[in-house]
C-alpha cells in the first residue's frame, strides 16, 4: 500500500499527534507499506520546499499562540503535480489545517480515496481563549472537512459517538498506544530523585503536557497547593514548554521544570515518569490523551477526569482514580487522598504498570491499516 500522511505536526515537534503519527508510519513502514509524509516546513529547518517518495514539504506559516509550530500553505496545485508522478493509493489527513483540505481537493481531483483522524479538539479550545462563541463555528468548521473524507478515525468510541452526534459521518476508531519498551517501571532511576531533593518515602507528583491554557492549570495549581498542605515532603516535576510556562514557573517555584523533551529522546521521559510516583491529568480538552497512558505504563498512580485516555483505561480505584468530568471538587479531594495515603499510592501504580500491555502499539497500526485497506476497495 502507498500511503500520503497529510500533517501540519511531525517530529521532531512535540507534542501528542506528532508523536502518534510518528509511531503510526514506523509501524507502516515496517510492515512494508510506502508512507510519503506531506508536511509543512518546520522552524527548525531551511531550504525550499521539496518533495521524494517519503516526504513532501510545503511553505508553513506559525500558528498563533504556538510559534514553534506552523500551518501548512494551501498546496493543491502542488499536491496534484506531485501525486500524478507517484500516485498514492489512499491519502489520510491527519490535522485539518489549509494544507489538509487543499490535500483533499487534490485527492479528489486524481480520485484518490482519503481518510482522516480527528486528533485535537480545537473547537472546545474556544473557551480558554476568551472566544466561546466561536465553539460552533469552528465545530461546524471542522465538521465540514472531515466529511469530506470517506472516513474520520477517532481515538475512542465516546468521542466517535460523540462527533456523529454532531453530524460528522461515516466515524470510526483506532486508538493510541504506548512503546512499552521504553515506557516501564524499569527506567526508575533514584539519582534523579535524589535531584529532585525527594526522600525515599516522599511523594512525587509529575505532569508533561504543552504548558497552554486549555491544559486546565488553575486546577493542577490548586491541587497541589492542597498536596503541599497535606504531605510538605511531596515534590513537583512538570515538563514541557509552552506560552505559559513562565506564568507556571511564577505561580509554583516550589516545582521542577525540567523543560520540554525531545521526542527522539523517548528513554529521557520514561526516565522522568518512572522516577516519579504520582501523575495529575487536569485537562478536560484532549481527544486522547498519550501522556495519561505512557503515565500509567511507567508505574504511576493516575487521577484524571473520567473521558478520553482515562475512561476507557482506568478503573477507578483498581489501577487508577476518576473524578466525573463537571467534579473539580472531586479531582482536588482524590489528589489530598493520593498523597495522603503512601499504601493506595503504591498500589494504584503498581496495578498500572501491570495493565499497560492493553496500550501496545502493535495492534493499532494493525487497525489503522485494516481502515485504510477498507476504504481503498470500498
Amino acid at each position: 500500500m502507498k500511503l500520503a500522511l497529510v500533517t501540519e505536526t511531525y517530529p521532531p515537534e512535540i507534542n501528542g499527534v506528532a508523536m502518534t503519527l510518528s509511531q503510526l508510519v514506523g509501524g507502516l513502514r515496517d510492515k512494508g507499506h510506502l508512507v510519503q509524509v506531506v508536511r509543512p516546513i518546520q522552524c527548525s529547518e531551511q531550504g525550499e520546499p521539496s518533495v521524494s517518495s517519503d516526504t513532501i514539504t510545503v511553505f508553513g506559516l506559525p500558528i498563533p499562540r504556538y510559534p514553534d509550530l506552523r500551518f501548512g500553505l494551501p498546496s493543491r496545485n502542488r499536491l496534484i503535480h506531485a501525486w500524478q508522478t507517484n500516485r498514492p493509493d489512499i491519502v489520510h489527513v491527519a490535522t485539518e489545517g489549509p494544507l489538509g483540505l487543499s490535500a483533499i481537493r487534490a485527492a479528489k481531483v486524481l480520485g484518490i480515496p482519503t481518510t482522516s483522524t480527528f486528533h485535537t479538539n480545537f473547537h472546545s479550545y474556544s473557551e480558554h481563549y476568551n472566544a466561546k462563541f466561536a465553539t460552533r463555528i469552528v465545530l461546524a468548521f471542522l465538521r465540514w472537512i472531515h466529511n469530506q473524507t470517506r472516513c474520520t478515525m477517532a481515538p475512542t468510541q465516546e468521542l466517535a459517538q460523540e462527533l456523529a452526534a454532531e453530524g460528522f459521518k461515516n466515524m470510526d476508531v483506532f486508538g493510541r498506544g504506548v512503546n512499552l519498551k521504553v515506557f516501564t517501571p524499569k527506567a526508575r532511576d533514584e539519582n534523579l530523585r535524589k535531584s529532585w531533593n525527594a526522600a525515599t518515602d516522599s511523594p512525587v507528583f509529575i505532569h508533561v503536557s504543552r504548558l497552554a491554557a486549555e491544559k486546565n492549570y488553575e486546577l493542577l495549581n490548586k491541587a497541589y497547593s492542597k498536596i503541599r498542605d497535606t504531605r510538605p515532603d511531596a515534590r513537583f516535576v512538570i515538563i514541557g514548554s509552552g506560552p505559559m510556562e513562565k506564568q507556571l514557573r511564577r505561580k509554583m517555584p516550589y516545582a521542577y521544570f525540567p523543560g520540554a523533551i525531545p521526542l527522539e529522546n523517548r528513554p529521557e521521559l520514561a526516565r522522568y515518569y518512572a522516577s516519579a510516583d504520582t501523575f495529575l491529568y487536569p485537562s478536560k480538552t484532549e481527544t486522547y490523551g498519550n501522556v495519561a497512558t505512557e503515565a500509567m505504563a511507567c508505574g504511576n498512580a493516575l487521577l484524571g477526569f473520567d473521558y478520553a485516555a482515562p475512561a476507557q483505561h482506568v478503573r477507578h480505584g483498581a489501577n487508577g482514580l476518576l473524578a466525573a468530568l463537571d467534579d473539580d471538587d472531586s479531582f482536588l479531594r482524590s489528589s489530598v487522598e493520593i498523597a495522603r495515603n503512601d499504601a493506595l499510592r503504591k498500589r494504584l501504580g503498581q496495578a498500572a504498570a501491570a495493565y499497560s500491555p492493553a496500550f501496545d502499539w502493535q495492534p493499532i497500526v494493525d487497525r489503522f491499516e485494516s481502515i485504510l485497506r477498507r476504504t481503498i476497495t470500498s
